[in-house]
């Protein structure tokens, strides 16, 4: 007797639906360079940067909501870890002037796939980092061994949340988000 694991329907139409902009957007600069193994440490810290200007409007949105206790929102923060590893003050870093809305549950819950999703790919850039021998790999860490769990919890989470009248809202959400980040990585 096998058992057959599924993921929730939630989970299967966001990956389906934005697969073709989370692609578009791991062909940036930053990816590319790991892919050739020509990557620097000046590619990486534009990269970082970057990430941290996207990562501090996202981040006070999700801090805004009321989210209760179970969605561990303070371990899932992670902006400010990207300063210690360029080494510079925060306020030095541009931030992304324009950012998809996130006023309502679903547009947050869309947002939070794309983002939460990122540490599980952080974990595999610190790798190939640390491989390059470049420091400052803090941010690509993530929770170390918690990422695995806190994702775990987030998919839970969200497929609990999921409902027919919302998905198509979720879905469209991380849409943006990942169009939104890929437009402010790339701009020079």
């Amino acid at each position: 007797m096998s058992i057959t694991l599924h993921r929730p329907a939630i989970l299967q139409l966001l990956r389906t639906e934005t697969r073709p902009y989370h692609d578009a957007l791991e062909q940036n600069e930053f990816n590319r360079a790991l892919q050739e193994g020509t990557v620097t440490v000046t590619v990486v810290q534009r990269f970082l940067a970057k990430m941290y200007g996207f990562l501090v409007p996202y981040e006070a949105r999700l801090r805004a909501q009321d989210l209760g206790p179970e969605w561990q929102i303070d371990q899932r923060l992670r902006a400010h870890l990207i300063p210690q590893d360029l080494g510079v003050a925060p306020e030095s870093l541009p931030v992304c002037p324009s950012m998809p809305a996130l006023t309502t549950w679903p547009q947050l819950l869309g947002s939070m796939y794309v983002l939460e999703g990122s540490t599980l790919g952080g974990q595999v850039l610190a790798r190939q980092l640390a491989k390059a021998g470049i420091e400052g790999r803090t941010y690509f860490m993530g929770n170390g061994e918690q990422t695995g769990p806190l994702w775990k919890s987030f998919c839970q989470l969200l497929a609990e949340a999921a409902t027919e009248d919302n998905q198509a809202q979720i879905v469209a959400s991380a849409a943006s988000t990942f169009q939104t980040l890929h437009a402010w990585i790339e701009k020079p």
